[in-house]
């Protein structure tokens, strides 16, 4: 069931606030082993997205449908607040988070293209040359 844009950034603030709360209060587990370590970063990748996703839904319903999140400052400003985040939990939290983070842009970017492209594609021009004999 689709949501509205403002819903949306409802939902992901929500989720954002609990996810970056649950992260404190259990930064000592994730810092008791390598493995705990490395799903930090990537719940440090899960809030990336929904951050990115808090933002993306307020400009659309600040500025119109067609607006689109950037690179800069959007996606790098979210990018910073999920990886100081993951800072907090631990130093290598950090790291996972940004390569976690940019592999979800990446699939993110490849869904966003399948579902938002116009479909329309221009037939290549065809030439015919005229010879005179």
């Amino acid at each position: 069931m689709a949501v509205t844009n403002g819903v949306s950034f409802i939902l992901s603030s929500i989720l954002t606030v609990l996810l970056f709360s649950g992260m404190q209060m259990y930064r000592g587990w994730f810092a008791s082993s390598q493995l705990h370590t490395v799903f930090g970063g990537y719940l440090g990748s899960v809030l990336f997205i929904l951050i990115l996703t808090a933002i993306g839904n307020l400009e659309m319903t600040l500025f119109g449908k067609s607006f689109q999140s950037k690179l800069f400052p959007e996606v790098a400003g979210s990018l910073l607040i999920a990886m100081i985040a993951s800072g907090m939990v631990h130093r290598v939290s950090t790291t996972t988070c940004f390569l976690f983070s940019l592999i979800a842009l990446y699939y993110i970017n490849q869904i966003s293209q399948q579902v938002y492209s116009s479909g329309t594609t221009v037939p290549a021009a065809s030439f015919q040359s005229k010879k005179r004999k």
